[in-house]
């Protein structure tokens, strides 16, 4: 086994310490050494694993934050639109409604004016009969004045004939 293969990660902590003991007993100063750089250099790439898996944490933390704010933002752009929704048909009704009562109403004055224009044409039929009716009892009355003028006239022609 080389070195590089056994300087990582926890074996390579374990190898350290059995090389740095190795090297103790034996009074190997160099295989002590190498022991020692072997357990400082797996504890370094301990710690930079933990960094690293702190910022992998720490950024996958700031996609979901991010992701959440996107998130929000679309539910709140969603609430925009369905108020938006909500009041454009709201106005349309509004507009459907103005119109039915402006229809109505427009009906209303119609039959207004023709029921008017009905008892208009009825009262002037009525004041035109009545007009000829009083034509025909003017013309009656006349008749029966010429007639008892006439008589008049005879009557007195019979009481004093030398007028005549």
């Amino acid at each position: 086994m080389n070195d590089e293969q056994t300087t990582g990660g926890p074996f390579g902590k374990l190898a350290g310490k059995a090389k740095t003991a190795a090297g103790k007993m034996l009074g190997n100063e160099s295989l002590q050494r190498e022991g020692n750089l072997q357990e400082a250099q797996a504890d370094q790439e301990a710690k930079v694993a933990e960094h690293e898996a702190q910022a992998r944490q720490s950024q996958e933390r700031a996609d979901l934050e991010a992701e959440k704010a996107q998130t929000e933002q679309e539910r709140a752009q969603l609430r925009e639109d369905l108020t938006q929704r909500q009041r454009e048909e709201q106005i349309e009704r509004e507009r459907e409604q103005a119109e039915a009562t402006a229809t109505q109403d427009a009906a209303r004055r119609q039959q207004a004016a023709e029921a008017d224009r009905a008892q208009a044409t009825g009262a002037a039929a009525q004041q035109e009969a009545r007009a000829e009716a009083d034509r025909a009892a003017d013309t009656r009355d006349a008749a029966a004045l010429a007639q008892e003028a006439e008589r008049a006239e005879r009557t007195a022609d019979i009481i004093d004939p030398e007028k005549a």
